[in-house]
């Protein structure tokens, strides 16, 4: 149990920024993500007895994240997307603006998908866990988002 304890401990310490990151993409602001990061560790530390060891603890506490984020934007009646104070300042390069624009095109899961893949650095099999689908259903996700962000990349491309 101390174990848990402390190793949910380091992992907020590790990983706080990118728990946040990744959950005001689901929420919509910073601030939100913050009680939603808050939220969910102390969720784990409550209910750490419930992890079995399965898979990772880290998977295991994106997913209770995750949960208490959907709640958090079902009850703010928000739509999924990056709020505007995460946009880059002005001196952002156009790619870079072309890049975000892409990946908030893309359809909500596919969006999940490729930031706990490419943002919080998570295996097929945490994502997997996380999201509740297959290691097969990451990869085809994974590859259909970045055939989709190909194709609205390349778009964008041709409109310059």
């Amino acid at each position: 149990m101390k174990r848990n304890a402390d190793s949910l401990e380091q992992l907020y310490r590790d990983r706080y920024r990118n728990f946040r990151d990744i959950m005001a993409g689901v929420v919509g602001s910073h601030d939100l993500a913050r009680e939603v990061v808050q939220e969910a560790f102390a969720r784990a530390l409550r209910e750490q007895r419930r992890f079995r060891g399965d898979g990772s603890l880290e998977a295991w506490v994106w997913k209770i994240a995750l949960n208490v984020a959907l709640k958090q934007r079902r009850e703010l009646r928000r739509e999924w997307s990056l709020d505007e104070e995460y946009e880059a300042a002005s001196h952002e390069t156009a790619p870079d603006r072309d890049v975000r624009a892409a990946v908030r095109a893309l359809p909500a899961r596919r969006r999940l998908v490729v930031f706990l893949r490419y943002f919080a650095d998570l295996s097929y099999a945490e994502i997997a866990e996380v999201a509740g689908v297959s290691e097969g259903t990451v990869a085809a996700t994974l590859a259909q988002a970045k055939e989709e962000l190909l194709g609205l990349l390349d778009a964008e491309e041709v409109r310059r």
